[in-house]
């Protein structure tokens, strides 16, 4: 299967001519380039989120508020998956990209500004940015299934997100560091996690410019002869919803997602703040999210392995298992800060399956020329889902506590286990 050589499509601002025997370095080299921009993404992230409630309920003097911290960051995605998968489809994944990191930049800029002012709303709008940092490292897992093959997808996919593991890791434990390099300069130590995150997500966009080429999405679509007028047909969020409607597994893939991301962000984002009612410091809180970041990132390849020799359906319901019993474990952790490490880094390996394998399954169910608009769909919603999910666990943490919490978050995995189990039943 060869590129053929004539004039450039209207929908395709690259010609990327690509033989069977070129394709394997290729998808070797994108995928390098993906994984060593995930480690600094996942660095980024993870080194601002170990203190984003503390530093809001610093700010804006109210524990019921600091759960809008995890609710701004997760908005940012939210708002933007949309336009970026529109973006990406017209322009393919380095133009999403690059453009998601430096929002994030300026996102972790304003949030610090907000912090040094002492302003809430200027630190939330900070946080919204800083967000969409995240909606780089999920959109590139959905880059590393472009050029896959069918039955090796789940495996790209959990390549790319393990290796956000390595910066995800390291980032809450350079949390201390991070705060004490700015306190000379009349910023608050909880706010020096976004001054470093600031850089490193402008390290990571130009990376991706430089090197994400050719582009995965583009020489995918060339390379499947995608018909021209669909491929721009398919890009509108109306478009993905239709695809979805019309595909039951897509479906329960969207569900799987959201609901898996809606749980672990809910019970995450109010961990560090529990842990603080019991004795807990910064380097405490973040070994803790270190090792539920962990859990989340360094075994999405057994989870992908998995997802791709089981089938999909097997690792959703594992997903349910690990998250159930996560949320069980860490509800009843009371002062125990070892038994919440333990079930935080059980939600982290739920998140894991789920991602995995609902995102394996998305782009399995739905044609070519659509799975753009279907995969900015789908981090729309899981994004919009676990916004509300942070909103409201500031204030039941505030008002029931983190036991409570933990099992209204169990509840969310009822309807992707109702739907997973009829799957299941329509197939046999």
């Amino acid at each position: 299967m060869t590129q053929t050589s004539g004039a450039p499509d209207a929908t395709l601002p690259e010609h990327i001519p690509v033989t069977d025997a070129e394709l394997p370095a290729l998808r070797r080299r994108i995928q390098a380039v993906l994984i060593g921009t995930q480690i600094l993404g996942g660095l980024g992230i993870a080194t601002g989120i170990a203190l984003a409630a503390v530093l809001a309920r610093d700010v804006s003097g109210s524990e019921a508020l600091s759960g809008l911290a995890s609710t701004a960051s997760v908005a940012g995605p939210a708002l933007l998956a949309m336009p970026l998968a529109s973006l990406m489809a017209a322009r393919g994944r380095r133009a999403g990209l690059v453009l998601a990191y430096l929002i994030g930049a300026v996102g972790a800029g304003v949030a610090v500004l907000g912090a040094v002012a002492d302003s809430f709303p200027l630190l939330l709008v900070g946080f919204v940015g800083f967000g969409a940092g995240s909606s780089a490292n999920l959109a590139a897992r959905f880059a590393a299934a472009d050029l896959a093959e069918p039955d090796r997808r789940a495996r790209a996919i959990s390549t790319v997100v393990w290796a956000t593991t390595i910066g995800a890791v390291l980032g809450p434990n350079i949390a201390a560091p991070a705060g004490r390099s700015v306190t000379g300069l009349g910023i608050p130590a909880t706010a020096g996690p976004f001054v470093w995150a600031a850089g490193v997500f402008v390290v990571a966009a130009v990376l991706v410019a430089l090197l994400l080429r050719p582009d995965p999405l583009l020489t995918a679509r060339a390379l499947t002869g995608s018909d021209a007028g669909k491929a721009a047909e398919g890009r509108s969020l109306r478009a993905g919803m239709r695809a979805v409607r019309e595909s039951p597994m897509a479906r329960l893939a969207l569900v799987t997602v959201a609901a898996s991301h809606t749980a672990m962000v809910s019970i995450m984002s109010m961990t560090p703040v529990a842990l603080t009612h019991h004795g807990a410091d910064i380097q405490l809180i973040g070994m803790v999210i270190s090792g539920h970041i962990a859990g989340m990132y360094a075994f999405s390849p057994v989870m992908g392995w998995l997802s791709d020799r089981l089938g999909r359906l097997s690792v959703i319901g594992l997903a349910v298992g690990f998250l159930g019993t996560a949320a069980l474990v860490a509800g009843t952790s009371g002062a125990s800060h070892a038994q919440t490490a333990v079930g935080l880094f059980i939600l982290g390996l739920g998140w894991s399956a789920g991602l995995v394998s609902g995102s394996a399954l998305l782009t399995d169910s739905v044609p070519q020329e659509a799975r753009a608009a279907v995969q900015g769909l789908s981090d729309t919603v899981m994004n919009t889902a676990a916004g509300l999910g942070g909103l409201a666990a500031g204030l039941i943490v505030s008002q029931a506590g983190y036991g409570p919490l933990n099992a209204i978050a169990a509840c969310l995995l009822l309807p992707m286990a109702a739907l997973a189990v009829r799957s299941v039943l329509r197939k046999a």
